[in-house]
C-alpha cells in the first residue's frame, strides 16, 4: 500500500478562481474549447468550501473537470483521478454521479480503493443507482435535511452509507452535492486526528461519531453500531 499524504483531500470538481483558502494545488483537465469564464460555476467552490468548514486544516488539491454547464467525461474523471493519486492524497470528494457504469471510471476507482484511499461520492436521496456512488468500497453520501453544518447521519441504506448537511437552496448549490463534501470534510477532521487509520477505521468512526442514525422514519436503536475493524 502506497504511503498517504499527511493531510490531503482530493476534490474531483469545477474551476475556480485561485488563489482560494484550503486549496493548496490544482490542475485543469476540463476541455478548454467548452470553457466559458464569464459564466464560472460555483459548484467547485461551494464543494470546497464544505469540506474546509468541517476541517479548516485540511489541504485541498483541485483537479477541475466540469465545464461551465458542469458537465465531463468519464474519461476526464478518471484521468483527474490518477492525477490526485500521484498527489498522495488520503481522501477524494466526488460530488457528482453519472446514471451508466463506465468501465474507465470503475478501474480508476478501484485502483484508488486498492491504494487505500477513502472516496466519498455523491448520491441522491431517491431514485435510480448512480455512479461512483454504487462501485463497491466507495463511500456513498447524500444531503440530510436533519443535519445543521457540522453534523452527520449514518443512513446504511441502499441509496446512501451517509448523509450530510446538505447547504442553503437559496445561496445557490445545494444538496447531495454538498451532503457528500460535508461528509467528506468529516472524514478529514478523523483522519487529521487519527493520521494512522486505514480506510475503514475511518469509516467506522464516522458510523460511531454519527449525530443521526437511519433515515429520518426509522427509529435509530434498529441501527447497530458495527464494532471496529481488528488491525
Amino acid at each position: 500500500m502506497r504511503a498517504k499524504s499527511l493531510h490531503g483531500v482530493g476534490v474531483i470538481d469545477s474551476a475556480i478562481a485561485l488563489p482560494f483558502p484550503g486549496v493548496c494545488r490544482s490542475k485543469d483537465f476540463s476541455n478548454p474549447l467548452q470553457q466559458d469564464t464569464s459564466h464560472a460555476p460555483d459548484h467547485g467552490r461551494t464543494i470546497i468550501e464544505a469540506i474546509t468548514n468541517a476541517d479548516p486544516t485540511v489541504d485541498v488539491y483541485l483537479a477541475s473537470v466540469f465545464n461551465h454547464r458542469l458537465r465531463c467525461t468519464p474519461a476526464q474523471v478518471a484521468t483527474a483521478m490518477d492525477w490526485l493519486i500521484t498527489q498522495r492524497v488520503s481522501i477524494i470528494n466526488l460530488s457528482f454521479g453519472l446514471g451508466d457504469d463506465r468501465e474507465i471510471l470503475r478501474t480508476s476507482c478501484e485502483r484508488a480503493l486498492d491504494l487505500g484511499i477513502c472516496l466519498v461520492a455523491a448520491s441522491p436521496a431517491q431514485g435510480a443507482a448512480v455512479y461512483p456512488a454504487s462501485y463497491p468500497g466507495v463511500i456513498s453520501a447524500t444531503g440530510d435535511a436533519r443535519c445543521a453544518a457540522g453534523e452527520i447521519s449514518w443512513l446504511n441504506t441502499a441509496q446512501a452509507d451517509f448523509g450530510g448537511y446538505p447547504g442553503n437552496p437559496q445561496e445557490g448549490v445545494a444538496g447531495a452535492s454538498v451532503g457528500c463534501a460535508s461528509v467528506c470534510g468529516a472524514l478529514a477532521r478523523l483522519s487529521a486526528s487519527n493520521p494512522q487509520w486505514e480506510a475503514d477505521e475511518l469509516r467506522c468512526a464516522l458510523v460511531r461519531s454519527a449525530d443521526y442514525r437511519g433515515p429520518e422514519k426509522k427509529s435509530e436503536q434498529e441501527f447497530a453500531v458495527p464494532p471496529l475493524p481488528a488491525r
